[in-house]
């Protein structure tokens, strides 16, 4: 399978000595890491290891008690069209039909009525549900729920797509499909994505970089090089999930 990689303006997000912690506990330790243009990087770890914190700190729904998030120099201060979010729980406005539900962004940042429902259109088509536009949430499967959800991030248009373990909940012949509709979204348009997940095999074939998190520090960092669509009974691929999980259960 050849795939065409669409060039995006340069991009690079920064996580630099950034802590925070609830209650008397540190949840994030000194975290420090890049994220470049193109990047499609999986944060691994046990629950409770800091992930979904440090997403919650580079999306601008918290801010760190010290150290400083930042793209392309600027420091994140709150929620931007340019970081796109999708979240386990699909998070679908339920009372709103599909195609609205993709148009709402477009609509709150400004667009008219008909340019909104242009955009809709065109990434609910990116999704493969151009069919399912008239339906209500609760009438879409929960693999189709998640495509609603990650055409509503991407209608923003962000440079960073931020995904808080957005297959978790699917069974595991949707979670493949899901796992390969990502990588030819994500192959067309090329956003920069920060994708949180528990699943050794998911981010090893999803990922160009792996991070390890453990007691809220990144542990360990893998670049994975195998070509793409990738195969879990490659060697390599065999060899890097052993050696992440070495890392994942040493103390």
């Amino acid at each position: 399978m050849n795939y065409n990689i669409k060039e995006v303006r340069g991009l690079q997000l920064a996580v630099q000595n950034v802590e925070k912690g609830y209650e008397g506990r540190r949840v994030l330790k000194n975290v420090t890491f890049d994220v470049d243009s193109h990047e499609f990087i999986c944060i691994l770890g046990h629950s409770g290891c800091g992930k979904s914190t440090l997403l919650n700190l580079i999306a601008g729904f918290l801010q760190p008690d010290s150290g400083s998030v930042t793209v392309n120099g600027v420091p994140v201060k709150g929620p931007s069209k340019s970081r796109g979010v999708v979240f386990q729980d699909h998070a679908l406005f339920p009372w709103y039909k599909v195609i609205d539900n993709i148009a709402f962004g477009p609509e709150v940042q400004g667009k008219s009525k008909a340019e909104a429902m242009e955009i809709a259109h065109k990434y609910l088509k990116l999704v493969g549900l151009e069919d399912y536009a008239e339906h209500l949430p609760d009438q879409l499967s929960g693999g189709m729920k998640q495509r609603v959800g990650i055409a509503r991030a991407l209608a923003s248009g962000p440079d960073i797509l931020l995904m808080d373990e957005p297959f978790g909940a699917l069974d595991v012949l949707t979670r493949e499909m899901m796992q390969k509709e990502l990588l030819r979204i994500w192959l067309e348009l090329r956003p920069s994505v920060l994708f949180i997940t528990h699943s050794l095999s998911e981010a090893v074939y999803l990922a160009d970089r792996i991070m390890v998190m453990k007691d809220g520090d990144v542990a360990g960092e893998f670049r994975v090089t195998m070509d793409r669509p990738r195969s879990n009974q490659h060697p390599e691929f065999i060899g890097l999930m052993r050696e992440i999980q070495k890392l994942l259960t040493d103390e």
